[in-house]
């Protein structure tokens, strides 16, 4: 029996109150949508388990990753021809294709009242990557993510991946009818150019009542965090690096797959060396 993923990442949905973010986390992790969901109190969790790396990753785009500028036009499995004498080489022999890797994301989805802050901020530590997440109708959740990405950097490990989300993009579209204004407040040149100066990786738009743009912006964050365990950024036994391989622990039940129960009172513990690791 293969094992179920390959790597488990811990991901953490930061922003203010309302933007969606548990709309984005259900409509992820269980693929609905409701129209009324209670206010988050402290932090909520869910997963799901994604394919990273290819073939998967080729539908992503994210070509300025994977692009080897001293090779930009490599040699095809066509029949090519010998610099030295001029004849044609033999064919290459089909490659076989890449065994698909998967990552399970561990979702920490977060209250964003300033009366749980300090709990939330808690979770930050940790965490691999983060959708920092506003509401493209209110203008105020926009400005409040320069703070919010402050917080995350001050408490988070260094080179957390984060993709800015502009969520309710279904608010932004004018339907022909007339019967729905556009409600945009935060035009995508907006969101783009605040990413470059704040050196956040992507901007994507979503619409959690649609499905639009939730499992790019999740698939994303994953691909990325894949990209940089591949290069050995990751500790892989380390919690504090937000990432783990399948089995790993550091110890001498290496190469054992556990199955870890994480409750809401992990977050404030301090003592026993747990330093809010995704495991």
């Amino acid at each position: 029996m293969s094992q179920p993923w390959d790597y488990i990442a811990k991901l953490v949905c930061i922003g203010d109150s309302g933007t969606g973010k548990s709309s984005l986390t259900i409509r992820l992790c269980e693929g609905r949508f409701s129209p009324s969901h209670d206010v988050t109190i402290g932090v909520e969790f869910g997963s799901r388990i994604v394919p990273v790396g290819p073939p998967a990753s080729l539908e992503l785009g994210i070509d300025e990753l994977a692009s080897d500028p001293n090779n930009p036009n490599p040699p095809s499995d066509d029949e090519t021809t010998n610099s030295n004498t001029g004849l044609p080489s033999p064919p290459r022999k089909p490659q076989t294709p890449p065994i698909q890797k998967r990552m399970k994301l561990s979702l920490w989805d977060t209250a964003g009242q300033e009366t749980y802050k300090s709990i939330t901020r808690s979770y930050f530590r940790g965490a691999s990557g983060a959708l920092l997440v506003f509401d493209i109708s209110r203008r105020s959740t926009f400005i409040s993510c320069t703070q919010w990405l402050q917080d995350l950097r001050q408490i988070a490990e260094e080179g957390i991946v984060v993709i800015l989300v502009g969520n309710k993009m279904d608010l932004a579209a004018q339907q022909s009818s007339g019967s729905t204004a556009n409600q945009r407040q935060v035009t995508q040149h907006e969101a783009e150019e605040w990413c470059r100066l704040n050196n956040v990786t992507r901007y994507v738009e979503t619409s959690a009542k649609s499905g639009d743009g939730v499992e790019r912006a999740f698939l994303e964050v994953a691909e990325r965090i894949y990209r940089n365990i591949e290069v050995g950024k990751y500790d892989l036994n380390d919690r504090r690096s937000g990432v783990k391989g399948f089995g790993a622990s550091g110890g001498k039940n290496r190469g054992v797959p556990r199955t870890v129960t994480l409750g809401m009172d992990d977050a404030m513990r301090k003592g026993n060396g747990w330093s809010g690791g995704c495991c």
